[in-house]
């Protein structure tokens, strides 16, 4: 008699003691994940021995063969170029740091399902029992030719910028690390409606970035790229300037781009007189911080789940208001842009992703605002069904102009 299979999700659980209450009764979060977020499904039938012929052997044979001989039919005759691996070592996962690659699994679960319900990419979590940076970089090379891409998750700086580029370098498909790109794409869509509420263009702000992190550098960088007045970026001594000898590589780089202004000093020096502020650090800004900026000032305090700014505070001083929590108006949120640039660099598979692309997902995703642009709405919720086809097509469109695409 075969064995029973048993539905993880049927069970009830107790404490090893016996007798207590399981989690599930206490709290819905730990219901909906018991078992897990996610299932292998098959695409295609296997009814009666000739299904299971063609699907395994002897059928497959002839696929496996016509593979070795010409490789690329590898993205035609296998779930290779439909499938992104969602890749973390757990050292940065969201506010709750270093837990390890076990605990950070419902993240990268949770991240696998939002590729799937908004932009139709089908992902695999992937958490890696190691942090040095060799060792990632070589497991994930020996892992990706079962996959279209490859998206970075929760990896701590300065170890994330390595990661990427020396994947980026080794590697012929999308490295992306959303930690850093998906934040600062949304980012910059908002602060693009924000200006043009307000009847301004980009290049005449001045931005300061609270955070030298993944995203602050990355935001930083898609500003100076999409053409912003300038931008200064502090961290916890202060604004990361040349003068500086405490400087990281990372952050000796990050002031060669920003502080054409010179500015130097602390986050609140800096903030005088600014037009935008962008919060990804955490901690709190003194609110007279927040009043010596200029008039008709953006304020996007994005740290969760508390902002740098609480946004009735915010809205004593500035125009536009955006956070990164879901119970205030215009969330910074990088469901927004991940799902759609994935689906738009493999539809075209695309060898990398550019700057190019990512500044074109950003237009796109502002563009979806259309005429109904308020200041409680500079950004699209990530429910509204236009989001992911326009990124998608914005991304596919650029990869094609700038010589990436492969199809």
């Amino acid at each position: 008699m075969a064995a029973e299979i048993v539905n993880p999700r049927s069970e009830t659980h107790t404490d090893q003691e016996g007798g207590a209450e399981p989690l599930d009764s206490f709290d819905p979060a730990f219901a909906l994940h018991r078992g897990g977020k996610m299932a292998v499904q098959a695409t295609v039938p296997i009814r009666d021995k000739d299904d299971l012929s063609l699907a395994y052997t002897p059928g497959v044979a002839k696929v496996c063969t016509a593979i070795a001989e010409q490789p690329d039919l590898v993205h035609d005759y296998t779930w290779k170029s439909s499938v992104v691996a969602v890749v973390t070592d757990g050292t940065a996962v969201l506010g709750l740091g270093d837990i390890g690659p076990e605990a950070s699994l419902p993240v990268m679960e949770g991240k696998a399902i939002l590729f799937k319900q908004f932009g139709g990419v089908d992902a695999v979590p992937i958490a890696l029992a190691c942090t040095d940076v060799d060792e990632i970089v070589e497991t994930v090379v020996r892992l990706a030719p079962s996959f279209g891409g490859v998206n970075l998750e929760d990896i701590s700086a300065p170890r994330c910028f390595e990661i990427e580029r020396r994947l980026q370098e080794r590697l012929d498909i999308p490295i992306f690390h959303d930690d850093q790109h998906g934040t600062a794409v949304v980012t910059l869509a908002a602060l693009r409606n924000a200006a043009r509420l307000s009847g301004r263009e980009i290049g005449q702000l001045r931005a300061v970035i609270s955070g030298a992190g993944a995203a602050g550098v990355a935001i930083a960088r898609m500003l100076v790229e999409a053409g912003i007045g300038d931008v200064a970026v502090a961290d916890r001594k202060g604004v990361v300037s040349a003068d500086r000898e405490d400087l990281t590589d990372v952050k000796r780089e990050l002031a060669g781009f920003t502080n054409k202004a010179g500015l130097s000093g602390s986050l609140e020096d800096a903030l005088a007189g600014a037009d935008v502020f962008i919060g990804v650090s955490g901690g709190t800004v003194p609110e007279e911080a927040v009043a010596s900026m200029a008039e008709g000032a953006f304020v996007f305090a994005m740290a969760n789940p508390n902002p740098e700014v609480h946004p009735d505070v915010a809205h004593k001083y500035a125009a536009v208001v955006a956070t990164g929590r879901s119970d205030f108006p215009n969330q910074i949120n990088n469901v927004l842009a991940f799902p759609g640039i994935f689906a738009g660099a493999l539809q075209v598979r695309a060898s990398r992703i550019t700057e190019g692309m990512k500044i074109a997902a950003a237009e796109a995703l502002a563009s979806v605002v259309g005429d109904d642009l308020a200041a409680d709405y500079v950004i699209p919720s990530p429910f509204d069904e236009r989001v992911a086809p326009a990124v998608t097509a914005a991304v596919a469109a650029a990869a094609r102009a700038e010589g990436v695409a492969r199809r």
